[in-house]
């Protein structure tokens, strides 16, 4: 082959580019893009729910089948989802779901949003992201758009995903099929910020992957699309996202457990501190950490920076100090009853809340779930009461909660609030419990606190 024969190859390949970028943006703006979701999960869900009200065909994918038939069925099990909506856009055909993965030959774009935990060694657990890639692979057809949403560390766009798509599909990245991480930004039960209004960040392989991308999302959600320059720059803004707030609430936890030693009330420094206008945000100390990012993508992190021979030693220590807090919590809880001449064993605690966040019914990561275990080993008469979680799973285990509140508080010898919810009757509580052990400051306007304890 001479040179004029290899500039003209280079010529041809860059047209057929171009003429799939034109394809994809002529499709997005006439609203004939088929959009796809694999894992309908907390934010699989609702970004599929905005794809179809935004006037595009959508298809979910996810492996467990009473999901994809609740969808189906237009029955919601996301609480950031409006369960009219569902019903609607399944109603008129918008959104189906499946558990076949051979129906990613009929769409045009891809998001993958499955679960990204640790395993046993706190270290990233991708099978799920594997098996998910995998299954696309098989059916991704030229002209297709993949956008990887599940948080992980940086470098996975490009050294884990696009391999796999390309060995199983036979088609080139950036040739064929573009590429990109977009990381989700969901909130449970945040009531100003959700999918649709949440600006979103997009990082691709390519510039004009980069354009496509950013162009899907612009045509469904009502918020600002920021663009950066490669998958791993938007990977590392999303890890950055979340350590940021591991780092300063792991600093308000240490102050917390200084501040008991001295007999000064955390919460009422921190209010103190926020009235300054610059120069301060406000984090709040707790009995661990919960949700589906905060307590795992610092791990992410730690992790990939091993690669480099680096330790993220700020990273770690608020780690473990973040760690600790359930054990603590279980500690300051012995020293409550020893002051009424009661050990931890055979006592009885109810729990208050056992979800991450206050008003959600979510307990992915929550640290009630440890500190519960902890009590039990301790041999605590433990049980809980969580208006929005009857039961919960922890570690294969099914663990059973009241299903309203005890009218006799008086006959526990613990009332141990994890997590706040605005159903609690705080004042009605103070004044029928024999101690209270309140872990949020969900009991400050309380005026009469001479049994309440703060973390």
């Amino acid at each position: 082959m001479n040179h004029s024969e290899i500039i003209f190859d280079k010529t041809i390949g860059l047209r057929g580019s171009d003429k799939m970028k034109q394809k994809l943006l002529e499709k997005i703006k006439n609203k004939t893009l088929t959009m796809g979701v694999v894992g309908l999960g907390y934010v699989g869900l609702p970004l599929a729910v905005e794809k179809a009200k935004a006037g595009f065909h959508t298809i979910g994918f996810d492996v467990q089948k009473h999901k994809v038939d609740m969808v189906n069925e237009g029955e919601n099990y996301i609480g950031d989802v409006v369960n009219e909506d569902l019903a609607e856009i399944v109603n008129s055909g918008m959104l189906r779901a499946t558990s076949d993965f051979s129906f990613v030959k009929d769409v045009d774009f891809i998001a993958i949003c499955v679960p990204t935990p640790l395993d046993a060694y706190q270290q990233p657990d991708v099978s799920y992201l594997k098996a998910s890639t995998e299954s696309i692979s098989k059916y991704l057809k030229q002209g297709s758009i993949v956008v990887l949403e599940s948080t992980t560390y940086p470098g996975t766009t490009e050294e884990l995903i696009k391999p796999i798509l390309e060995k199983g599909s036979g088609l080139k990245c950036g040739k064929d099929f573009y590429l990109g991480f977009s990381p989700e930004r969901v909130d449970p039960g945040n009531k100003q910020y959700k999918t649709k209004n949440t600006p979103k960040v997009v990082g691709a392989i390519g510039d004009d992957a980069k354009e496509v991308i950013a162009a899907v999302y612009s045509a469904v959600l009502a918020s600002e699309v920021y663009t950066v320059s490669s998958p791993a720059v938007a990977e590392m803004e999303k890890i950055l996202e979340n350590t940021y707030r591991n780092i300063n609430i792991g600093l308000v936890n240490e102050l917390a457990v200084l501040c008991n030693r001295m007999n000064i009330n955390i919460w009422e420094v921190i209010d103190a501190a926020k009235t300054k206008p610059y120069g301060f945000q406000a984090f709040y100390p707790g009995p661990g950490l919960g949700g589906h990012c905060i307590p795992l993508d610092p791990y992410y992190l730690t992790w990939k920076a091993r690669e480099y021979d680096f330790h993220t030693s700020m990273i770690e220590t608020s780690m473990i100090i973040n760690d600790r807090m359930p054990e603590y919590t279980v500690d300051r809880a012995g020293e409550i009853l020893n002051e009424f001449e009661k050990s931890l064993k055979g006592s009885k605690i109810l729990v208050l809340g056992v979800s991450y966040k206050s008003d959600i019914d979510d307990y992915r990561e929550s640290p009630a779930l440890e500190v519960i275990e902890i009590l039990k080993k301790k041999e605590a008469d433990v049980i809980f009461f969580d208006p929005l979680i009857p039961e919960y799973k922890h570690k294969n285990q099914i663990y059973q909660g009241l299903t309203e509140m005890p009218k006799d508080l008086g006959q526990y010898d613990l009332i141990l609030l994890l997590s706040a919810n605005s159903q609690f009757d705080y004042q009605d509580i103070t004044d029928h419990a024999q101690v209270v052990f309140d872990t949020r400051n969900a009991f400050a306007n309380i005026e009469n606190r001479e049994n309440i304890h703060l973390l």
